[in-house]
């Protein structure tokens, strides 16, 4: 039987699965007691893997039945929910993903998870899983229980560095059982550390180390120049420091110590590792769970049958071009009628605008897709985000079934990332920091999305300690963007904005989160890209506001159309600030620039003719020049015209590829006349 017919259907269904996994996944983190998310979770499992293993896919489908194992003794109250068996749940849906992904990709969806697959069944035997990939250097062994647990950046910034040619070291320290200050020696050696290169993760968490909330011992990754003796040797003539062992790691090594680490479970565990799979100890609290799961399963199964089919994106992207040249042949249409004057011509073509105009509608929603494709993601990135800072934070989302354009759906999610990346990071203080300003020790950060005219806006905003100007000034300066004379004229607003300039970056330590100078300028040039624009507002103390206004569809826009000699031109009204006549006494040159006066400043002015080199017209003549002013952010400029035709939906064709790229034009349009009017893109006139 040829499976190949299904590929498509399995890979769009496992995605539904597995994104319904994680959400049902961190409800289960929040409400841990909670029965009836368990079954939910696991059916979906059990979908997944006859699914797989239908289509063939041996290794996706021997992964989820590990999982299926502990989630079942989860459900039949033989187990309970804690921290490392969510951390071991989480990787076995991101090793799923990679296999989706692959077999997406082309691949056969085979994947090495020999090692989730002991930490699984050492669960499901009762035992304590070794954590993380440490239990890989034999230096664990000596110092006990110290495991550290990589996420996925982390794991890729080493594997990263070892590329770049850089050492990869893991460290284990133990301290001297007299010592009395043992947080003041780990902060000696961590300062020591930092001087010769960058420690990425350490077990336990730095905050704990402060606290004095660790034995005599930590181990950590370090990336460094420097060799394993010598970084030995520099930690040892640290006062009260007992032994030090530094293993420098190599590509192979990195990745086999997940497997390393697994097969450490598989040791008897400690008889104080059993309760973590001990029944309840009240035997009415199990049967009264069973219960309350039985009540509940129903309402779950029971649901009406979908109402939904999937459409391959191809065909309404076909869909929409149909419509265009309808639309096209539309205002065409019109035109003649109202040429012939023949009463019945009139009627008909009424009708037919009436009906296609209520097919635009539909076809535009068909293309429409709720935010929340985009949105659902991200409480798990900020989950795993937040513990690997060390960071307690709550993401609240609201209005996730705002639509937008498939077309702009499908370019927002780097930049979203970016920024709630950047809320996580920056924005939101340590636990300590924000309990020594009277703050919840918990951050929040807001992901919003509403609807406002002919614009979506999206807002993440954090409670954190807001944007210090003058911080950002002396970064700026530091990093060679701006001068200390500019920046002596800065205001707090232009010192804001220097936050989206090219390699700047505010975070004294590089890490994998962030500090390379690479995001805000990224997101800023996408967001203009897509005809909209970011807006920072911020308040030291309080938070910061990342305001996101894009266009509702990049398909069918409203512009403004314009005449300039025998050539037409359109303008998006999104752009247009308003539009004006100028007298020719009213313009003035300023350093060799056309300048007028707009609302108690001077913006200046460009010539469309002399810019596009149209041979029958030219401004510089006219006594009355026509003007349209345009916006790109907080700047403006003003474009000079012969005549406004007036409003009108347009239907934006690319120009292909055949054709060089042109500045200032982002595509064309077909008029009613059969013309071709060209679109004028306003960013690239502002600079």
């Amino acid at each position: 039987m040829d499976m190949n017919q299904y590929l498509s259907m399995f890979i769009d269904e496992s995605n539904d699965h597995l994104q319904s996994l994680n959400e049902s996944m961190m409800g289960l983190e929040a409400n841990p007691e909670d029965i009836s998310i368990v079954q939910v979770i696991f059916r979906s499992a059990h979908t997944l893997k006859g699914m797989a293993a239908t289509m063939g896919f041996e290794d996706l489908a021997s992964l989820t039945h590990q999982m299926e194992n502990v989630l079942d003794l989860v459900r039949n109250n033989k187990l309970r929910m804690q921290d490392f068996i969510f951390d071991t749940l989480f990787k076995s849906l991101d090793a799923l993903e990679s296999m989706v992904q692959d077999i997406t990709a082309g691949g056969e969806g085979k994947a090495d998870v020999t090692s989730i697959v002991t930490a699984l069944q050492a669960i499901v035997r009762g035992e304590i899983p070794a954590a993380g990939v440490a239990a890989a250097v034999p230096a664990a062994e000596a110092s006990g229980d110290l495991q550290i647990t990589l996420d996925e950046f982390q794991y890729s910034v080493l594997e990263q560095s070892l590329q770049e040619g850089h050492q990869v070291l893991y460290i284990d320290v133990a301290i001297r059982k007299d010592c009395q200050l043992k947080a003041v020696r780990a902060y000696m050696v961590f300062d020591l550390l930092e001087r010769s290169g960058e420690v990425i993760k350490s077990f336990p968490s730095v905050q704990d180390i402060e606290q004095e909330k660790f034995d005599y011992g930590f181990s950590l990754y370090y990336i460094t120049q420097k060799g394993a003796d010598e970084m030995k040797s520099m930690i040892m003539n640290v006062s009260e420091i007992d032994t030090v062992t530094a293993v420098a790691l190599d590509q192979e090594s990195l990745a086999q110590m997940a497997l390393e680490t697994a097969a450490t479970a598989e040791a008897p565990a400690p008889a104080e590792t059993a309760p973590a799979a001990t029944p309840a100890a009240s035997p009415a609290a199990p049967a009264a769970r069973e219960e309350n799961a039985a009540k509940a399963a129903p309402s779950r199964t029971g649901a009406a049958p979908s109402r939904t089919i999937r459409v391959d994106i191809e065909r309404l992207d076909v869909l929409m071009n149909l419509f265009s040249e309808l639309l096209i042949d539309r205002v065409r249409l019109e035109q003649l009628a109202s040429e012939v004057q023949n009463t019945d011509l009139t009627e008909t073509v009424e009708h037919m605008g009436r009906v296609s105009g209520d097919l635009q509608n539909i076809v535009m929603k068909l293309r429409m897709v709720p935010v929340d494709t985009v949105f659902n993601r991200f409480p798990r990135m900020v989950r795993d985000l937040a513990k690997s800072l060390d960071k307690k934070i709550d993401l609240i989302v609201t209005g996730a079934e705002t639509e937008l354009d498939r077309t702009v759906i499908d370019e927002i999610g780097d930049p979203l990332v970016h920024l709630l990346r950047n809320a996580v990071d920056h924005g939101v203080e340590s636990v300590q920091d924000r309990v020594a300003s009277g703050k919840s020790d918990t951050g929040t950060v807001n992901l919003r999305a509403f609807h406002s005219g002919n614009h979506v806006f999206i807002e993440i905003e954090d409670d954190g300690a807001g944007i210090k100007p003058q911080k950002i000034l002396q970064s700026a300066i530091k990093k060679g963007i701006i001068t200390q004379e500019q920046a002596a004229g800065y205001s707090d607003d232009e010192a804001i904005q220097l936050l989206f300039a090219a390699g700047f970056s505010t975070a004294e330590v590089i890490s994998d989160v962030s500090g390379r100078g690479v995001g805000l300028d990224v997101v800023k040039s996408k967001i203009t890209s897509l005809g909209g624009n970011v807006v920072v507002y911020s308040t030291p103390g309080k938070g910061t506001n990342f305001s996101v206004q894009l266009p509702l569809t990049l398909s069918i826009i409203a512009a403004m159309l314009v005449k300039i000699g025998s050539e037409k031109y359109a303008i998006p009204l999104s752009s247009i600030v308003e539009t004006g006549i100028v007298k020719k006494n009213q313009i003035r040159t300023i350093h060799g620039t056309r300048m007028i006066e707009f609302r108690n400043s001077h913006i200046p002015l460009l010539s469309l003719s002399k810019f596009y080199a149209i041979p029958d017209f030219d401004d510089s003549a006219e006594e009355e020049t026509e003007i349209i002013v345009v916006r790109k952010s907080d700047r403006m400029a003003a474009l000079a015209v012969q005549d406004f035709i007036g409003q009108n939906e347009i239907v934006i064709k690319n120009l292909g590829k055949y054709l060089p790229e042109i500045q200032g034009i982002s595509g064309a349009t077909i008029l009613g006349d059969g013309q071709v009017a060209l679109i004028i893109d306003p960013n690239a006139f502002i600079k």
